[in-house]
């Protein structure tokens, strides 16, 4: 049975505040009642995946550009609240990219695959897919790793990428498609760096 290790993993009592969880505290989170955890913004993350691969399957734009939005916003949001509140859990911890790389994946595989780029959205996946067996493998080991600042770069950039792509499609507008993919293709770079983590 492996030992459970805390390296690099984020406690209740060492947790840092960003940047953005302070703009958060002030702006959305006094709004977020008390028996609203951070978990329950996870599971509702993973609640919203099928309904938006289903909406992008569907290509009803109109109802998935909000709700890929408003999914995509449950990452930052759970993530501040953890870190403010101190609410930290190990479940948190895993579940939280596990929710992220199934919304972005289904996204990538349902759209950006079909309307934009096979083989961006095949990198995309494919490095999804190696960070998640890196992880798999310390997890193995009894390691556990908080996300760091690339992880959360690399997400941010794959929401603004995937929504900027959306909104051009859904207004029939190729001018954004430049912005979208440039952000998707950077956001490999910070893929890279997070595969660097969780895979050595």
């Amino acid at each position: 049975m492996p030992t459970l290790t805390s390296r690099n993993l984020m406690t209740n009592e060492t947790a840092v505040l960003s940047f953005h969880d302070k703009i958060l505290a002030k702006i959305f989170l006094p709004i977020i009642p008390n028996w609203i955890k951070p978990n329950h913004l996870t599971v509702l993350r993973f609640i919203m995946i099928p309904p938006v691969a289903y909406l992008t399957w569907t290509e009803n734009w109109e109802y998935m550009i909000p709700m890929f939005l408003i999914a995509g916003f449950t990452d930052v949001l759970d993530g501040s609240l953890a870190r403010v509140r101190k609410q930290i859990t190990l479940w948190g911890t895993i579940a939280d990219p596990a929710a992220d790389k199934l919304l972005i994946g289904s996204v990538a595989v349902l759209f950006l695959s079909k309307e934009v780029s096979f083989l961006l959205a095949f990198i995309l996946v494919f490095m999804e897919v190696l960070i998640v067996l890196g992880a798999y493998s310390r997890r193995r080991r009894g390691e556990y790793l908080s996300a760091n600042w690339s992880g959360k770069l690399k997400m941010l950039l794959q929401v603004f990428g995937l929504s900027t792509l959306l909104i051009a499609q859904f207004g029939y507008s190729n001018i954004l498609n430049p912005l979208g993919v440039g952000m998707l293709v950077v956001s490999l770079g910070f893929a890279v760096m997070s595969l660097i983590t969780y895979g050595l």
